[in-house]
């Protein structure tokens, strides 16, 4: 095999160095706050990922605009579109940055080896729905990490949790302790056939006839659950529960409506309800930043923000019913529980 700096090997050898504003220079940083933005489809959520300011970012992308010589992206009222020549780098450059993570993680298996203990903290539907049918292939990759999962005593204090990973809905806030924002969870009022079948239809002219499944959580003074406040207090609450397992089976038994997580539709059961109530809750993953230190926390960590990313349409950053994949949430579920197959 020829060496890829064999002097001979003229084109490979030279062609990058002979452009000063390739691997000199800021070009590959401005590709990747492009490939960010890219993904975000906001210069703002870009921004906020890469740990830079806005304006640096649209900086960045307008400089690697005019190296390339194409326009890539286009502003919109609803955010950044990318252009057809935007769409074919992005396209590229998330295959790169695949080789790249391929190749580095490649590298450390043969220098470290992944294995230990990482216990992570988070809520019983997202660890049951989301990680448990994940959790298979990550084993096979590295099957001497081990994982403990624990539901959080405390969803604001990371240290609170005596844990080294969480999934949760606010940044950090505590020393020592880092976290990156992933997708958004969407809480929608959810009731189910049998419900409908006996009380009918709830609306908003209606709501003084129906029952309520109500939560503590959902009841802190702070606007994010002014709308869900306001729809319950024109009904009755039938019950109140903090257990999160708890709620979403007193809900599924009929009892009453509920604000559950929109991936609770991949139950055919489940009927979502018009109420003008939509609450959007960011996710973070968080982690004690020296134990960020470890291998297998890092693997954790950046796996469980593939997990949790906006681009699991579970967790993007708008809401489309119809466009979730209830079919295969609910096939995943019915795999789940029937147990392996030979």
């Amino acid at each position: 095999m020829t060496e890829p700096f064999d002097r001979s090997q003229k084109s490979l050898n030279r062609s990058p160095l002979d452009d000063p504003r390739v691997l000199s220079g800021p070009f590959w940083g401005e590709l990747r706050v492009f490939l960010a933005v890219a993904k975000a489809k906001s210069f703002n959520r870009a921004a906020e990922e890469l740990n830079i300011s806005q304006p640096t970012v649209s900086r960045q992308v307008k400089r690697l605009q005019d190296v390339i010589g194409s326009q890539l992206v286009v502003p919109t009222q609803s955010g950044i579109k990318l252009t057809e020549k935007g769409m074919e780098l992005a396209a590229s450059l998330l295959a790169l940055d695949e080789k790249l993570f391929e190749i580095s993680r490649d590298l450390q298996a043969e220098t470290r080896e992944a294995e230990g203990r990482v216990r992570v903290s988070v809520t019983e539907a997202l660890a049951g729905l989301f990680i448990v049918p994940n959790l298979g292939k990550f084993g096979e990759q590295y099957p001497k990490i081990h994982l403990h999962i624990r539901n959080p005593n405390n969803m604001t204090g990371f240290r609170e949790n005596q844990t080294d990973v969480m999934i949760g809905y606010t940044p950090a806030n505590q020393a020592g302790v880092v976290s990156q924002p992933l997708g958004h969870v969407h809480l929608i009022p959810v009731v189910t056939h049998s419900y409908v079948k006996r009380y009918g239809i709830p609306t908003r002219k209606n709501l003084k006839s129906h029952f309520f499944i109500d939560s503590e959580y959902y009841s802190a003074h702070t606007s994010i659950w002014e709308d869900w406040r306001s729809v319950v207090s024109r009904g009755v609450v039938a019950h109140t529960c903090d257990n999160s397992f708890a709620y979403g089976l007193l809900v599924k038994s009929g009892l009453g409506i509920g604000l559950l997580g929109s991936y609770t539709l991949a139950d055919p059961a489940a009927v979502p309800l018009d109420l003008d109530v939509h609450i959007a809750l960011p996710i973070y993953v968080l982690a004690l930043s020296e134990r960020l230190q470890a291998r297998p926390v890092r693997l954790v960590y950046d796996w469980l923000s593939t997990v949790f990313s906006p681009d699991n349409p579970w967790f993007g950053p708008d809401l489309n019913l119809p466009s979730l994949p209830r079919k295969a949430l609910s096939q995943t579920i019915e795999q789940l529980l029937a147990g392996p197959t030979e």
